[in-house]
């Protein structure tokens, strides 16, 4: 009996072991240092890119968040979330790193009360759009749509960056903004600004908890008084009467990226409901119009796929890509790839393979396009290219830096 025990208990001991030496981390962004010309000193980011961000060319939007020590984590894995289950086209997410307290209450204020503790925004402001933001352009592929992420007095920053002349930045995500400061004045300064622009404002969402003394309310009051005639301008204000000034943040943010990319994805049976795919793609036609604007992600080419057959469309695929092509060009290849998995599926490897071969020029290094020409090859029962290019899938996989779940579907 002592034996056994013992034998057990060794087992046990060298399962631990095992399990400890065997850790791998999930990495899902990574910390930068660089010199600050203007702040005369080192700062710090953050940075997440999507999951597919090695396996392809194109250019995202942005979204930049204040202090990003403490709110970077759940703002990046909230977009990589929203973004993988289509609510929300994928973007890079940079950390704009405070230091410590002091830091963080001077960047964020402008200067009010001759208190020297404020009146760090303008140089901060610069900071991000002369120095930050060139760096993440030189060396990440960002396009057009720059959006700017603040709470509490994070959020005031975010406002104070939507009132400079010619900012970069495009969409203000203000969550609880502190503007009970410097006597309540934003609640002058915003709407002023607003009613001098020539032009429709930039995207703007405003949230308040359940929290007295913020002035969030009596700043959306004074932006419908002054923003009665405009109705093109997109703003949204969202109140959290359940959560505090402490636990508003997450669902706030969550309301405002859908908010940036309203009705993003469409489900199977939304589009069962209406006539053929001319009318599924002019609904995503309309969905460009929106600050994210709009292309067929992964997701939304796997169900649009599904609803080809489930529609018995089938035998029009081709002039469908065709429309694809021309209405979504970057999203041609998406689209191909996840009907080939369907012919693959209904066991029609041929037909996998003409779409699969069409696109061939533009897919050599997409892993999820070797992974439908091994199953196509496969029910051709040709083993040594099934092999080869399942082997291609993986390797490229790899290359891609592709997520774990994504690299399992390879498999």
């Amino acid at each position: 009996m002592i034996k056994k025990i013992i034998i057990i208990t060794l087992l046990l001991l060298s399962n631990n072991t095992f399990a400890a030496t065997e850790k791998t981390p999930i990495i899902s962004g990574y910390m930068f240092e660089h010199k600050s010309t203007l702040l005369k000193q080192n700062r710090r980011y953050m940075l997440s890119l999507p999951e597919r961000y090695y396996s392809n060319n194109r250019h995202y939007p942005t979204l930049y968040v204040i202090d990003g020590d403490f709110q970077f984590q759940h703002t990046s894995a909230l977009v990589t979330n929203l973004s993988r289950m289509g609510k929300i086209p994928p973007m890079i997410v940079i950390g704009v790193a405070n230091q410590g307290q002091q830091d963080y209450i001077y960047h964020t204020t402008w200067a009010a009360d001759d208190n020297p503790e404020y009146g760090g925004a303008p140089l901060f402001n610069r900071y991000l759009e002369q120095e930050l933001m060139p760096l993440i352009k030189q060396n990440y592929r960002t396009n057009s749509q720059q959006a700017l992420a603040g709470y509490s007095l994070g959020g005031l920053f975010t406002t104070y960056a939507m009132m400079q002349t010619n900012s970069p930045f495009n969409a203000f995500i203000a969550m609880s903004p502190s503007a009970w400061f410097d006597g309540e004045s934003l609640t002058k300064k915003l709407p002023a600004y607003i009613s001098t622009l020539k032009t429709t404002p930039s995207t703007l969402f405003l949230s308040v908890a359940n929290e007295e003394g913020m002035g969030v309310r009596k700043l959306v009051e004074a932006l419908k008084e002054k923003n009665k005639a405009n109705n093109e301008w997109n703003w949204q204000f969202n109140t959290y009467p359940e959560e505090t000034h402490f636990s508003t943040a997450m669902p706030a943010l969550y309301d405002a990226l859908t908010f940036l990319a309203p009705n993003y994805y469409v489900d199977p049976q939304e589009m069962m409901k209406l006539e053929n795919y001319h009318q599924v793609l002019d609904v995503f036609e309309k969905k460009k119009a929106s600050w994210a604007g709009f292309r067929i992600e992964w997701l939304q080419a796997y169900q649009l796929a599904k609803y080809m057959f489930w529609s018995k469309q089938s035998a029009d695929i081709d002039d469908f890509l065709k429309e694809v092509s021309r209405r979504f060009p970057e999203s041609h290849t998406e689209v191909s790839i996840q009907l080939a998995k369907g012919f693959n599926i209904k066991k029609q490897p041929k037909r996998a393979q003409q779409l699969l071969l069409a696109i061939e020029k533009t897919s050599a290094n997409n892993p999820l396009w070797h992974r439908q020409m091994s199953l196509s090859y496969a029910g051709l029962e040709n083993k040594a290219k099934e092999q080869a290019h399942q082997s291609k899938a993986l390797s490229l996989a790899k290359k891609h830096q592709l997520p774990t779940w994504l690299v399992w579907e390879l498999q």
